[in-house]
């Protein structure tokens, strides 16, 4: 019937006649609509008023136009939320060693083991990118102690890539950046399907700390550091010049 549909609509418009459903030509006799008296064209088979299938004894089934498919759309808000970048170290190197299919295995299991734990500290993922995690604590679900959860998770995210054993001779590490900030939250669709993501300063700022991190560690920014320092020791690592980041972190 969609397709149907589709075929009259497009027959319509290419007719001079203001008349929104198709008509054929076999009767000269006018046919007047069962549904609402309105009279029609000889050998019409719609009304043109309501659209109902005639015959020449009224009023038989009535049709509608198929609804045009939905789009989805693109919806933005802004939130506060804390990010985390957690990036495989070695991982170039890696994937020279080993053989295709063993490296995709490896990236399997770093990527259940980093998603396991940033789930089980209800945090979200919000992009792959390569052996790059970007994680989202904030948003869709949000807690007082985000920020917490974030450094939480990014150490037992570092403990347990530690301990992953995919290959005899391999030993795995990490290393993970957090930021807070505002974020530009940007989500397509609706339902299960739906697909977001953050953009904005922060996730930018948790990639580049991820980057002067030392295998193993988490840094985290001075807007993270200032919602946790009652609850982990930190050590200093003084003005940092950040590449794309315009004040130091």
């Amino acid at each position: 019937m969609r397709d149907k549909t589709r075929l009259l609509a497009r027959v319509i418009v290419e007719d001079s006649e203001p008349n929104r459903f198709c008509k054929s030509r076999r009767s000269t006799l006018p046919i007047r609509c069962g549904a609402c008296g309105h009279s029609n064209r000889a050998g019409s088979n719609f009304c043109a008023n309501c659209g109902a299938r005639l015959t020449s004894k009224g009023l038989t089934t009535r049709v509608a136009l198929a609804p045009s498919p939905s789009r989805s759309l693109e919806a933005v808000e802004r939130r506060q939320v804390t990010t985390m970048f957690c990036d495989l170290v070695g991982s170039t190197a890696l994937s020279a060693r080993l053989d295709p299919e063993d490296f995709r295995e490896l990236i399997a299991a770093y990527y259940r083991d980093v998603i396991a734990e940033v789930q089980h500290f209800g945090g979200s993922v919000a992009r792959l990118i390569g052996d790059g995690v970007l994680i989202c604590f904030g948003y869709p679900a949000a807690h007082e102690d985000d920020a917490e959860r974030a450094v939480r998770a990014g150490l037992a995210v570092i403990a347990a890539i530690h301990k992953l054993k995919v290959h005899p001779d391999i030993a795995l590490n990490a290393r993970v950046g957090i930021a807070t900030g505002l974020v530009v939250v940007s989500t397509i669709g609706e339902g299960p399907g739906q697909e977001w993501t953050v953009l904005g300063d922060t996730p930018n700022l948790a990639a580049r700390l991820q980057t002067i991190a030392e295998p193993g560690t988490v840094v985290i920014a001075p807007t993270t550091h200032r919602l946790v320092a009652e609850a982990f020791p930190c050590r200093t690592l003084g003005s940092q010049e950040i590449k794309g980041i315009a004040s130091p972190a």
